[in-house]
């Protein structure tokens, strides 16, 4: 802990406002399934999902998609009976389809990736003057010959023109239909503009510059009108949509759950020769230093990518007849969903780790629905572009009955509904009411205040949390 935080722990235990928040959260394990079951994990049969496209049929639509998760659009929307009035809806989704982290690229593989003219945009703008109508700025990734070190084969950097990360045209292309669908559901629900209005609606993103790649793409289709708009960002030392803010204990807790746990090694023990064969095909030393024998998190990001992209599963450059099959993807993603599972609601310790992780923005929410209540505030729509890792303990400070990992574009939608001076909320999840094994159960139209209550006895006041993390 740094001096600044260790004093600022110390105050907050001197004048009384630390509370017992870690001690009073009670952990609800999940329902059992194939996800969190690991012996189908390493030795069943089958994806645990779509991995090919980010289409679902409309028939399947619900289904685990991780190339495109299944979101709130007009088709599947239930609407509450009349008695209900919506008041206000925050949105919180994972980012789209994009390349994969350059740090989860192998040494050794022949899958180029093409970005020819797509790229980030940057740039700064002023409030007047001619800084306000500048000329907007693409990036476009590049290497030069004369460059001796993209002359030499590099990990990731075969033949491709992308940064990495970077969210792809098809990536793009769902942001927008995610906007347009979620403008069908809540613009007239909501009476939202066709363009955005800052005085009733948020866009907020992360410091990763692929989530405000998928916010241009978002607001294309929430609201169409619109050429330019601010979003809301915090600083990288305390932003809680990421998360970024330090937290000691729950880093202590997500080592207890991973490495430091008896389960967590047993795993990636038994997996033992899908590693020797992956790690044939990649190139990566079976005892690297990255991270690649940790978790499958690697594998996983890389694979997927591939695939949710229609590119070939990656052969060894050495020697093609060395690649990876459907069956050692399949399994990959099982084992990915299973560590999942784990880290964030089957291990004991998940529940209190994923309220130390997400905390910070739970109790922001809260505050959102406490000042529309009171009528403080006008805000009509929030959305919130994130990460896997956003999702993730949110759903495990929830609690939610069947934990997944939440794939691209996955979505936690609060709906908060007045009826009879009372107020309800409903979290909707891929969609639909959120089941949980707590005991609020199903998510839907449960009195505000009851969703309040288990807030508290989860996260305790901003003073709890903070003295949580750095006790």
């Amino acid at each position: 802990m740094s001096a600044r935080l260790h004093l600022l722990a110390s105050l907050v235990s001197l004048l009384g406002l630390a509370g017992e928040t870690a001690a009073a959260v009670v952990h609800y394990p999940p329902t059992a399934s194939k996800i969190n079951n690991f012996t189908f994990a390493l030795h069943g049969s089958g994806s645990p999902g779509i991995y090919s496209s980010s289409t679902t049929p409309d028939n399947q639509y619900g289904e685990y998609n991780w190339c495109n998760m299944p979101h709130v659009r007009n088709r599947e929307y239930k609407t509450p009976s009349r008695e209900y009035t919506l008041e206000y809806v925050e949105v919180i989704q994972r980012h789209h389809k994009r390349t994969p982290y350059g740090s989860n690229t192998f040494f050794k593989e022949d899958v180029a990736w093409n970005c020819v003219g797509e790229g980030p945009l940057y740039g700064v703008r002023t409030a007047q003057g001619e800084g306000a109508d500048v000329t907007g700025v693409q990036w476009q990734a590049s290497t030069n010959p004369f460059n001796p070190w993209t002359t030499i084969i590099g990990p990731g950097f075969v033949g491709s023109t992308c940064q990495f990360p970077q969210i792809t045209d098809q990536g793009l292309e769902d942001s927008i239909t995610h906007g347009k669908d979620l403008r069908a559901v809540y613009a007239k629900r909501l009476n939202l503009d066709s363009y955005f209005n800052p005085s009733t609606s948020q866009i907020r993103v992360t410091n990763n510059q692929i989530t405000s790649q998928v916010a241009s793409g978002l607001v294309k289709g929430l609201f169409p009108s619109s050429s330019y708009i601010e979003v809301h960002i915090q600083s990288p030392t305390f932003d809680s949509l990421e998360p970024t803010y330090p937290c000691n204990k729950a880093n202590q807790l997500k080592t207890a759950i991973t490495t430091g746990s008896q389960a967590w090694n047993d795993h990636l023990s038994q997996a033992g020769d899908l590693y020797a064969k992956l790690d044939s095909i990649s190139g990566i030393a079976p005892k690297d230093t990255s991270g690649w024998h940790t978790s499958f998190d690697h594998y996983y990001d890389n694979l997927s990518a591939k695939q949710c992209h229609q590119k070939p599963l990656p052969c060894n450059l050495n020697s093609t007849s060395s690649c990876v099959t459907q069956d050692i993807a399949d399994t990959v993603y099982r084992i990915g969903n299973w560590e999942y599972s784990w880290q964030f609601r089957d291990a004991p310790e998940s529940a209190q780790y994923s309220t130390l992780k997400y905390g910070a923005w739970i109790l922001e929410l809260k505050g959102h629905l406490q000042d529309k209540i009171s009528g403080k505030s006008k805000m009509k729509y929030v959305h919130n572009v994130a990460h896997d890792g956003s999702i993730s303990p949110l759903l495990g400070l929830l609690q939610i009955a069947k934990m997944v990992w939440p794939g691209m574009g996955s979505e936690v939608v609060f709906e908060l509904y007045s009826k009879s001076n009372s107020y309800f909320i409903r979290v909707l999840w891929g969609g639909q009411p959120m089941e949980t094994s707590t005991p609020l159960k199903r998510l839907d139209m449960v009195p505000i205040n009851d969703f309040f209550s288990y807030i508290d006895s989860m996260v305790g006041s901003g003073s709890d949390l903070f003295a949580a993390c750095n006790q």
